[in-house]
Order: C-alpha cells, then structure tokens, then sequence
C-alpha cells in the first residue's frame, strides 16, 4: 500500500511539474502533461487514403512527457528572438511561422537559458500520440474530431491565412490546432521508409538526413493533409513557409 501511494504521489508531482506554464516578458506558455502509453503509429483503419511513408503501422511505446497546448505565437516568438519573422505580422496570437528548424534551435537555446528548462521540439512519434488524444484517444481521423472543420483552419474556412492559437474545438488531451493553422516541425530526420525498422521504444528518427518531420496541415491545405498519420519532410533550413510552424515538448524529470 505504501509503494501504491508513494507511487501515486511521484506522479502527481511529476503531472505538476510538467504542467507548470512559464511567462517570459508577459508571454505564458502553458505545457500539457501526456501520460505515457502504448499505441499503433501509422496507417491505422480510420486513417484512409495513406501514402506509402505511413505504412506499416507498428506499436509504439512512449515515457510521459509534456506539450504546448498551442502552437507558439508570434508574440512568444517575438518575447524571446526581439523581431516577428511571421509573413501574416500583426498578429500577435497567431502562430509563429516562416521559421526554419535550424531557427527554431536558436530560439530554444534562448528560452532555455532564460528559464533553465529543457524546452524541446517533440519526436514524431510523441507529435502523434498527442494529436491522437494519448490514452484518451477516441479513434478520430483528424486531431480531436471525424470533422476537419471542427478542429482546424484549412483552406475552406481560413480565408487563405493564419488564425489565432485555440479558437477551434479542443482534442482529447486539450490540445489546439494539432490539425490545421500551421504545418508544425518534429525534432526528427524525416525518411520515408523509418516505419519498417524503427525501435518500438520511445523512437527519435533516424541518425541523419536531408529533411525534417513536418506535422499536421495549414491553413492552405485540404482535408486529406491533416489526417493525424499524414507526414511529411522539408530542409531545417527552409524558412519561406508561410504555413510552417511549431509548437514545444518537455520530457519527463
């Protein structure tokens, strides 16, 4: 009984800890805690139509760890960086975008230096067992909802622009836009055939490579780009992308 409630208590402190949002220059980051778990990656039954780079679908196991509940704004990016790279300016709630992989690095040098934490981008494979609702999940095709509409700015409801973070319907994590507004970066090396031999085990992606993961649809894309399987990969140097974005991940202590 003792351990029962030792344990219990090591993961509340833990849920606390990851949680627990920052403020830098007024600007709050607030961190979701995702319990760990089991899922299947990939071409699952409800996602259709997959591409080739989706397939197999394989079981992967993650340790907790935490994420933005929004994708990062420009009024954060700005917090930190001193300028707004983003082509759609003058918004201060709306994601950050045109920003490079290689970029976002040097922000999270900054923001980790300014808070002492260990801010990150999230693997590919934590991306989407957040989007899919983690052990929550109920089985949906985009982020939180069977309608795009619902859930995500896309190019038939968003006036062909970025919109500001958390104004569509939460997942099951309460988690916003992990679907639509802006394509967000994984930390991972993209390759397309990574599913046939990636370790089941908390996987990071591959050693090296030309490109890297992109996650999740903009707000010029259809419907089929924001299925919570969809991947895809660009150069960490491209910074051109009006609808290329990110949002944070935390591990666990």
């Amino acid at each position: 009984m003792m351990n029962k409630i030792t344990n219990l208590i090591l993961t509340t402190l833990c849920i606390l800890v990851l949680a627990v949002p920052y403020t830098i220059n007024a600007q709050t980051i607030e961190m979701v805690f995702v319990q760990g778990g089991t899922f299947t990656m990939g071409c699952t039954s409800e996602q259709s139509d997959c591409e080739d780079d989706e397939k197999p679908e394989h079981g992967v196991s993650l340790s907790n760890f935490s994420i933005s509940k929004y994708e990062v704004t420009q009024a954060q990016w700005e917090s930190v960086m001193g300028s707004n790279p983003s082509w759609f300016s003058e918004c201060p709630n709306c994601p950050v975008e045109s920003v490079s992989w290689n970029d976002i690095q040097e922000f999270l040098r900054k923001l980790n230096e300014r808070t002492g934490s260990n801010y990150r981008l999230p693997t590919e494979a934590e991306w989407e067992y957040a989007a899919r609702g983690g052990d929550k999940s109920r089985g949906y095709q985009y982020s939180g909802s069977n309608n795009i509409d619902n859930v995500a700015w896309n190019s038939g409801n968003s006036e062909l622009k970025t919109h500001p973070v958390g104004e569509k319907q939460a997942n099951e994590l309460g988690l916003y836009d992990m679907s639509g507004n802006v394509y967000e970066w994984c930390q991972d090396w993209y390759d397309e055939d990574y599913y046939s031999n990636s370790p089941s085990r908390n996987p990071e992606g591959p050693i090296s490579g030309d490109a890297r993961v992109t996650r999740g649809g903009s707000w010029g894309n259809g419907a089929r780009n924001f299925r919570i399987a969809e991947r895809s990969g660009l150069s960490p140097d491209i910074n051109l992308s009006n609808g290329l974005g990110f949002r944070l991940a935390r591990s666990s202590p």
